[in-house]
């Protein structure tokens, strides 16, 4: 599979890439929100874009360091030279101990029938179950956002049958208010018009960005958070640097709603701004530090 970039899985996505045929725009919105049970325990997850300018250098080392500094798994954005040997990345991932928690790829990787296939081969032999489209044109889009959860649900429908599911990462402007709607956001229109098999991975940090509320949209659709975003970011007037725990974005809060409907099994960071001095793996194993120390503060389990 090619490597590429999130600007350029960005550009993929919104090329609009071809999708499943037939089918219907259904809304679920008038379904009672399921039970979801407590979670126990969640596993913590570092996304590779966060050491983007490492990993272009040595893409083995960073994986060890990743490894060492104590997360369980990794979410890519890319596959460097492991890009046509999945066989090898799990080998790599076993020796240190990782996990595949996620990917994130162009919609039409998993959408277009003459993808799908491909990208359920490679992710199943590395043992990655979530595949996570990091954003789309058509998302915001009056019209081509209703095709695209429709392909969403045809995608879910199809990838459950393996045990793997999809989902959609947002940045700001999904949390927005819709064109046409009085309240709610392109990110509430997709969570209605998909099925609950559609993972929506929630950058915390983009909401906060966005002024929006990232735990009231977790209660609003629970159980749907399994791979949510941890993503230090700071607001005008709170917090005082990007770093999980020293930031704006309110961490216990989420966390708990998280825990108990949210149905996390990963919170993967993802660190994108970087303090003075200090490397993107340096960061991303303060902002680690950070969350954990958090999650001990509060009693919760987490691996």
């Amino acid at each position: 599979m090619k490597d590429y970039s999130r600007r350029e899985a960005l550009k993929l996505a919104a090329a609009g890439a071809a999708v499943l045929a037939g089918g219907s725009n259904v809304l679920f919105a008038a379904k009672e929100a399921p039970l979801v049970k407590p979670v126990k325990n969640v596993r913590i997850a570092l996304q590779l874009y966060s050491v983007r300018r490492s990993c272009g250098k040595d893409f083995d080392k960073v994986l060890a360091g990743v490894a060492k500094m104590g997360y369980s798994g990794v979410e890519f954005a890319g596959y460097h030279k492991y890009g046509k040997d999945p066989k090898a990345l799990k080998k790599r991932l076993d020796d240190l101990g990782l996990v595949a928690a996620c990917t994130h790829i162009g919609t039409g990787s998993f959408t277009n029938p003459k993808n799908i296939q491909k990208t359920i081969d490679f992710h199943k032999t590395i043992g990655c179950k979530y595949l996570v489209a990091p954003g789309d044109g058509s998302f915001c889009h009056p019209e081509r956002s209703k095709k695209l959860a429709d392909d969403f649900n045809k995608a879910a429908e199809a990838l459950k049958k393996v045990g793997m599911a999809c989902g959609y990462h947002n940045h700001s402007r999904e949390m927005k208010k819709a064109a046409g709607e009085t309240t709610k956001s392109w990110f509430d229109l997709f969570a209605e018009r998909t099925c609950q098999d559609v993972v929506l991975q929630q950058d915390v940090g983009w909401t906060v960005h966005a002024g929006a509320d990232p735990v009231a949209f977790i209660k609003r659709y629970p159980g749907r958070y399994k791979v949510q975003h941890f993503k230090p970011t700071m607001v005008k007037g709170k917090g005082t640097r990007s770093i999980i725990g020293e930031d704006s974005v309110p961490w216990k809060e989420v966390i708990t709603a998280s825990y108990d409907v949210g149905g996390a099994e990963w919170f993967t960071i993802e660190q994108e701004s970087y303090l003075k001095g200090k490397s993107d793996m340096e960061c991303s194993e303060m902002s680690l530090v950070g969350l954990k120390k958090i999650l001990k503060a509060m009693g919760k389990s987490c691996k």
